[in-house]
């Protein structure tokens, strides 16, 4: 099931590119990325409440770690939703997504280094080819 999400989340990834980058030829990027952080706030708290999430949900039994984990995720995300939009205003749409989608590699290397996931000989390949090809279609 996590490879169907998967899918669907590069599918709506691919959709937030070419929407967005339509979106911000009249305003600036910041504005952007605040009015969708707002927009997606309250889609998402509507699905919650859609599906009952909050039922019984008490904050207080969140631990505090667990608190700054979720606070530095929104955060981390945050600051790469800023920079994304604001590459993406100011440059085309497949070489920003391209650079992007360099996070793979980025996550290959920390998700070995604090999640202890495997760093195998086929994930470096794998890294290094996604590396390649980013760079082959960000350059001119």
């Amino acid at each position: 099931m996590w490879l169907f999400y998967a899918f669907l989340s590069a599918i709506f990834a691919a959709a937030v590119a070419i929407v967005g980058k339509l979106g911000l030829k009249n305003i600036d990027s910041t504005l952007a990325t605040t009015i969708r952080s707002i927009v997606m706030a309250v889609f998402l708290i509507a699905v919650s409440l859609s599906m009952r999430k909050f039922d019984g949900f008490n904050f207080n039994s969140i631990p505090a770690k667990d608190w700054w984990l979720i606070i530095f995720a929104g955060i981390f995300g945050a600051l790469s939703w800023l920079f994304y939009f604001f590459a993406l205003k100011h440059g085309q749409a497949v070489p920003v997504v391209a650079i992007d989608r360099l996070s793979i590699v980025f996550v290959l290397v920390l998700a070995a280094l604090f999640l202890g996931e495997a760093f195998t000989l086929k994930s470096l390949a794998g890294t290094i080819l996604i590396a390649a090809g980013a760079i082959l279609i960000s350059i001119k």
